[in-house]
């Protein structure tokens, strides 16, 4: 028996656009104000598209829903061979009619169509940025003839030397806090150069290498307890435990 022609609104825009209203009000009532951060590939390389230098040069707030209301799932946290991981993972819901009005209208210059992967997602709530790993284009299957939503599976995002340059101070400060390169604390003279000692080294700010290493990086109580009980003479590299 063939359906209904009657009830068949797939070709019907206005009850498209009314699901449209209802889903971006609902978010707009029940969501998140986030920050979604695209991703920028500095040096990009053709054949693997990835690139050595990562930037991120905007952020842009969307309201979002989040769907993990029950706490970030994900492996969590557990121990490896390097220290403690935190893997934490959340699924954010976003209306692609809210996407394209705050993201995909301000981003021109580049080619974004919808939300990314490798892309960045700030949730100000407990301050923290989650990576864009997967995301589902058929959240909603075409109740109505059209997607009204994108579903972005996000993992808690490992600093790794990008570039922050978004203008937000909350944001920007992971690069200020955790950043290894040296010349990204270089002191410039007026005209851009850096300003080198009479050694040919590069001056930088107080500040560089300060940061507090996390415990599990910091060998040194290993190395004095280990002091304690294993010994080696110079003279013979093999006498383990005696001198």
């Amino acid at each position: 028996m063939p359906l209904n022609n009657y009830f068949n609104t797939y070709e019907r825009n206005s009850e498209q656009e009314l699901l449209n209203d209802l889903v971006v009000e609902s978010i707009n009532i029940t969501g998140e104000n986030v920050y979604y951060i695209p991703r920028t590939l500095v040096t990009p390389d053709k054949i693997y598209g990835e690139s050595s230098i990562v930037a991120f040069n905007a952020a842009y707030m969307v309201p979002m829903y989040l769907k993990s209301v029950d706490g970030f799932s994900g492996e969590g946290n557990f121990m490896q061979k390097f220290g403690l991981e935190i893997r934490d993972q959340v699924i954010w819901s976003v209306a692609q009619r809210t996407f394209q009005n705050e993201v995909i209208a301000e981003e021109l210059a580049i080619d974004l169509t919808r939300p990314r992967e490798g892309d960045l997602i700030y949730f100000p709530l407990n301050r923290k940025c989650f990576q864009i790993l997967f995301v589902d284009k058929f959240e909603m299957f075409y109740q109505l003839g059209a997607l009204q939503t994108w579903s972005m599976t996000c993992e808690l995002f490992e600093y790794s030397s990008e570039r922050f340059n978004t203008g937000i101070p909350e944001i920007d400060v992971l690069e200020q806090k955790y950043s290894a390169d040296l010349l990204q604390w270089a002191l410039y003279d007026e005209d851009g150069n850096y300003l080198i000692t009479e050694d040919n080294d590069v001056l930088v700010d107080e500040k560089y290498g300060v940061t507090s290493p996390e415990p599990q990086t910091d060998n040194e109580p290993i190395q004095t307890e280990s002091n304690t009980f294993i010994i080696q003479a110079n003279s013979d590299p093999f006498s383990w435990g005696a001198i």
